[in-house]
């Protein structure tokens, strides 16, 4: 490859060279307000390194075709896309499937979602995302795993392998772009594109180890974010770039700029745009997204002395070891087969794939009275927006996806309801009524959200009716796709307004109401837990949505899905995170006393703690048992506890390890995610489940920024969620 791409390089002139660090996108605009203009002409030109947004066998060998043979020096281009959760099958949201803490499902949704993509003409995917989120007023929550940095790790670097596979050249294998780095999840206020602000310690123990697991996974590409950090922002900071990404992690793939993050490092006060062209390429950029920053600057920085011709040649090497290590120079057809594209896309075999992931992201968050699974007799209410709604079950970022195809609760339900069973069904309400957060919505003036023609009032009174008639009512509210994503941030998180007026007609009915709730973040959900019967959160499920609630909703599958995001109470608790520090003058979780860290008017508590999920059955955990209480240097602690499904249906059943250090060199969290193992218990079945805790889970960040553990006592827990564990201390010496 070295001796390839020096060859290669010696024939190019610098405008070539600037050429490859070009990327514009192709036809259309989904995630900014800038499209890319003469990119034809631009390509023969020898100013294009790679192609945004174009897929399709078809289109994309017209592109490829004439980067190979219109232009000079016949250079290929990689062809990347957003393929966030499956291409053209949709799986869950990846929130969603964060819930099945099932790293090998998360590697088999991005293995087919690679062979779907690559299909199509693709090679590359701005996926997986991995910031870490504590505030769900942010809409992009929907598109990462949650709040924690060692299952955010795991599961990115999973998704890495599912992208990549063993062989990068492999027809039918993409290179992963790892973002948004970094620490884009904590932008305040929860609000998009805003400002981040925090400790160096903060961004080594919290926010960056998920990009570096998956730097450890091998993946091709790294996206640089819109935010700043420590007052820079991300796409022109060396620090985060290149000492910390390639000096430290020894990072050696590529950095590819967010969507016009290099020009709107202008509006951030970073100089006009050939100052902050020149500053990216400095900081470690490589590659320019939409903004042409580079293309149009760099020679005349060169030929003043703000960039040298060694950083213009190292981040054009860096986009041709990428395309080398992609096959692209020996076939720049390799990825485009209109046979391929006939034949693996959309097959039985993916659908149902699709089918059982979004059956293990489901979390079941209240079971009143055993309510659920449902029985396959009298009559069955289906109301709410979503209940016979397809656009919907997709979820957000669904570009190749296709909402036609999709199955609707409603046609999953009454293909699994049998003979015995009646579904009757009622809309009940619109997703909103408020006119102007609808136009927000319909962004690019499509269809999202619209207004059914008849009034609230007659709406939920059909509604009513239809309840009135049944013998339990299953409502299907919550989120539109829409509703989540990037530029969705919600400063109120309720259900809205429409629907919980309908949800409050239902209750009154005196009917058992089970609610299926459709979101892509965590919901304040006080009353709904109060009133309702059982919720059972299906996030935004996917291609086959309808039939994977099915499942759920009659007992094919019994739910075994955990939150991986905090759910408050109420909005005014954000952020609320498990892994928080403790307080000089912290509450003992009982009395709200002054002068304590509490709230006048509401408890610390979040509604759903990190890590809960109910199942159908019941878990019961024995007492922990520690091999040893006293440990020296690299000695092994193995940390048991027993398990026995104690109910009446088979289940799995996530058993999470945490350990909380009380004295250290720093203040640290009260407790942290360790280890996690998803087990299998039938009915009355019992299992020893056993965790190996060396040093290595003791370590952390110091003041000092090195990494390493600290003798002293340690607490151990193990349990069924973050909040409820079973407890013991060891002491741990050097």
């Amino acid at each position: 490859m070295d001796a390839y791409v020096s060859d290669l390089m010696s024939k190019m002139t610098v405008e070539e060279k600037i050429g490859q660090l070009n990327l514009p996108v192709a036809g259309f605009s989904m995630t900014g307000t800038k499209e890319s203009k003469g990119v034809e002409e631009k390509i023969r030109a020898g100013q294009v390194g790679g192609i945004f947004g174009a897929y399709g066998p078809e289109k994309v060998r017209k592109i490829q075709e004439i980067a190979v043979n219109e232009s000079r020096l016949k250079i290929p281009l990689i062809f990347g896309l957003d393929v966030i959760h499956g291409h053209r099958t949709i799986f869950p949201i990846p929130l969603g499937m964060s819930a099945t803490w099932e790293p090998a499902l998360l590697e088999r949704a991005s293995r087919i979602a690679a062979t779907e993509a690559s299909a199509e003409g693709l090679n590359w995917t701005f996926s997986p995302m991995v910031d870490i989120a504590r505030d769900p007023r942010w809409g992009r929550i929907s598109e990462g795993n949650g709040e924690d940095p060692y299952l955010g790790g795991v599961l990115g670097a999973a998704m890495v392998k599912g992208y990549q596979g063993d062989n990068l050249s492999a027809n039918n294998t993409i290179m992963s772009c790892v973002k948004h780095y970094g620490m884009y999840g904590a932008g305040e206020a929860g609000r998009e594109y805003n400002t981040v602000d925090m400790s160096r310690l903060s961004m080594y123990n919290y926010y960056l180890p998920p990009y570096k697991a998956t730097v450890e996974a091998g993946t091709g590409s790294m996206m640089s974010s819109f935010n700043v950090v420590d007052g820079i922002p991300a796409t022109g900071n060396r620090w985060l770039l290149t000492n910390v990404l390639r000096n430290e992690w020894k990072f050696n793939g590529f950095v590819v700029s967010d969507y016009t993050s290099v020009s709107e490092m202008v509006n951030h006060g970073m100089g006009d745009l050939q100052e902050v062209s020149a500053l990216a390429l400095r900081a470690g950029l490589d590659m320019d997204m939409v903004s042409e920053g580079l293309l149009i600057t760099l020679k005349k920085s060169l030929d003043e002395g703000k960039v040298t011709q060694q950083e213009i040649d190292q981040a054009c090497r860096r986009i041709l070891e990428a395309k080398y290590k992609l096959g692209l120079f020996e076939d720049p057809f390799r990825y485009v087969s209109e046979d391929r594209a006939a034949k693996e896309i959309m097959t039985p075999e993916n659908r149902q794939a699709s089918r059982e992931i979004a059956a293990h992201s489901f979390v079941l968050l209240k079971n009143d009275k055993q309510i659920l699974p449902l029985q396959k007799k009298g009559t069955i209410a289906l109301i709410g927006p979503f209940a016979n709604n397809k656009r919907d079950m997709l979820g957000t970022w669904v570009i190749g996806g296709e909402w036609e195809k999709s199955v609707s609760v409603m046609e999953g339900v009454q293909a699994q309801a049998g003979a015995n069973a009646r579904i009757t069904y009622a809309k009940g309400s619109n997703i909103t009524e408020d006119k102007e957060f609808i136009n927000r919505l319909n962004f690019f003036n499509q269809p999202m959200v619209t207004l059914d023609g008849r009034t609230p009032e007659a709406m939920i009174q059909e509604a009513v009716n239809t309840a009135r008639n049944a013998d339990v009512v299953v409502a299907v509210v919550g989120e539109s796709q829409s509703m989540s994503g990037e530029s969705s941030s919600r400063s109120n998180i309720d259900i809205p307004e429409s629907q919980k007026n309908l949800l409050k007609a239902l209750v009154k009915t005196g009917k058992p109401v089970v609610l299926v709730l459709f979101t892509g973040r965590p919901l304040t959900l006080t009353w709904e837990d109060a009133n309702v019967s059982a919720i059972l959160n299906v996030w935004a499920p996917g291609t086959e949505a309808g039939n994977a609630i099915a499942d759920a909703l009659f007992g094919a599958y019994n739910p075994s899905g955990k939150l991986t995001a905090t759910f408050p109470r109420t909005v005014g608790q954000i952020p609320l995170y498990y892994n928080h520090l403790n307080t000089g003058r912290p509450w003992d979780g009982k009395e709200s006393t002054k002068f304590k860290s509490n709230y006048l008017d509401e408890s610390n508590d979040p509604l759903y703690p990190f890590g809960y999920g109910l199942s159908y059955t019941t878990f019961e955990y024995g007492d922990l048992q520690l091999s040893k209480t006293e440990l020296t240097g690299a000695e092994t602690l193995t940390a048991t506890v027993k398990v026995t499904n104690t109910g009446k249906y088979d289940g799995e059943e996530t058993v999470q390890l945490y350990i909380g250090d009380p004295a250290a060199s720093v203040s640290r969290p009260v407790k942290e995610l360790k280890g996690f193992q998803k087990i299998q218990l039938k009915a009355g079945e019992s299992k020893d489940v056993s965790f190996s805790i060396t040093p290595e889970q003791l370590s952390f960040y110091n003041s000092d920024l090195r990494y390493d553990w600290e003798a002293g006592e340690f607490n151990i827990y193990v349990g069924t969620n973050s909040r409820d564990v079973k407890a013991g201390k060891v002491n741990w010496k050097k």
